[in-house]
């Protein structure tokens, strides 16, 4: 409330009328929904019932804004919005703990829960059994149609299994030594999904392992505030990885995009796909090219995506301005000038049409989020390289050659 003071008035309570509480009248607005959008359906409604609910409008609102509002939107995400004091204490603890364990550490976002894997339509191998369970838990969702899993993972619609999430990492130079976050819900599979990325990566830890039950105790009937625990080690780790771009990882690519940069690693699902299918026949060496190869452009890099491409909640861009000192003073986090903020934000109507400027690569093409909040409510390199390995040389790796040939 007193950090956005100047650009709105906030309010704790609903005023009284007559000795009553206005009763808000409920809506949503629809995606991408602009400036001219609140104006002609919001607006009205607000004039005459005088107060409104806006029903999951965070991530309906439109990329494109005018620069004013863009950082007004900088203003509220990064600084307004905090966790509350217990949230960030215990998060702040779980990184403690980490760096405890190794100076650098990689998060990754492992989205494999059964809902929504279920959600996506993909297929991973497992059977009847998979597709009868998988398959009962998609029809609570009534307006998805029958998909075709193959389509579904040659598109690159399909998040990545965490043993290829983990051969991706190791083909990119990460070695055996490195200390991994694993940020997940109920893994679809259990132990036995996960057994062969703990193999890959021996130092595997999650809120789970390096905190006690009842430490986590004040959390763990709530699914938000446990991911909301997640989110801040994952936006403290030196590399944050994801399996799918799914809402979570988005806002915290632009959030490390924003905070000094720190790269955000996304799979190129469609062109790994082929590779992992084919990885039996392929010898290591050539596996761990073709994944560099591929991951070119998904690597988190500070200019890898173009200003105003994608979602803005990923790719801030209005809000972070180019130091022309930048190369004299490359690593200095002070050195990104944050975009100052307006006197006077204010909402106006605007005569031109807001296009829709997606990029098939950035953005997926379902939004599982959305439609899971409708089923229930759930709850690396700063400048520099880790001194993991180096990415570029590939050493010998009689496991990895082993696992390829399974």
């Amino acid at each position: 409330m007193s950090f956005l003071s100047k650009d709105v008035k906030i309010i704790e309570q609903l005023p009284q009328k007559g000795g009553r509480t206005w009763s808000p009248s409920r809506m949503r607005v629809p995606r991408k929904c602009n400036e001219k959008c609140y104006i002609n359906r919001v607006l009205p409604v607000l004039q005459k019932r005088h107060a409104v609910q806006l029903n999951k409008f965070d991530y309906r609102l439109s990329n494109k804004l005018r620069d004013d509002l863009q950082k007004l939107r900088c203003r509220v995400n990064y600084h307004a919005l905090k966790f509350t004091d217990p949230i960030r204490q215990m998060g702040n603890e779980l990184v403690r703990r980490m760096r405890l364990r190794s100076k650098h550490y990689i998060a990754l976002h492992l989205r494999f829960e059964p809902d929504m894997l279920a959600f996506s339509g993909c297929y991973y191998g497992g059977g009847e059994k998979e597709k009868k369970e998988l398959g009962s838990i998609r029809r609570r969702w009534k307006t998805l149609h029958v998909t075709n899993p193959e389509k579904q993972r040659r598109q690159g619609r399909c998040p990545l299994t965490p043993e290829e999430v983990g051969l991706m990492l190791r083909a990119l130079g990460y070695g055996s030594d490195v200390h991994i976050y694993v940020a997940s819900g109920e893994v679809y599979g259990g132990e036995e999904s996960l057994a062969p990325l703990r193999a890959l990566f021996p130092h595997f830890y999650s809120k789970d392992t390096i905190a006690t039950k009842m430490e986590l105790e004040p959390f763990s009937s709530y699914s938000s505030r446990m991911a909301a625990l997640d989110f801040l080690v994952c936006d403290e780790s030196d590399v944050f990885v994801t399996n799918n771009n799914g809402n979570m990882a988005r806002i915290l690519a632009g959030r490390r995009r924003y905070f000094g940069h720190k790269p955000t690693i996304r799979p190129n699902a469609k062109k790994l796909y082929k590779l992992f299918l084919s990885k039996e026949n392929t010898t290591w060496e050539e596996f761990a090219s073709r994944v560099r190869t591929f991951q070119r452009g998904f690597m988190g890099e500070p200019k890898e995506v173009r200003a105003g491409r994608g979602e803005f909640h990923e790719n801030p861009s209005t809000c972070i301005c180019e130091d022309t000192d930048a190369q004299t003073k490359a690593g200095n986090v002070d050195s990104r000038k944050l975009g100052k903020k307006s006197k006077n934000d204010v909402v106006v109507i605007t005569n031109d049409d807001q296009k829709e400027d997606e990029d098939a690569e950035w953005s997926p093409e379902t939004d599982y989020g959305e439609d899971q909040a409708d089923l229930q409510d759930r709850g690396l390199y700063n400048g520099t390289r880790l001194d993991y390995e180096d990415v570029s040389s590939v050493s010998d790796e009689p496991e990895l050659e082993e696992m390829l040939s399974d």
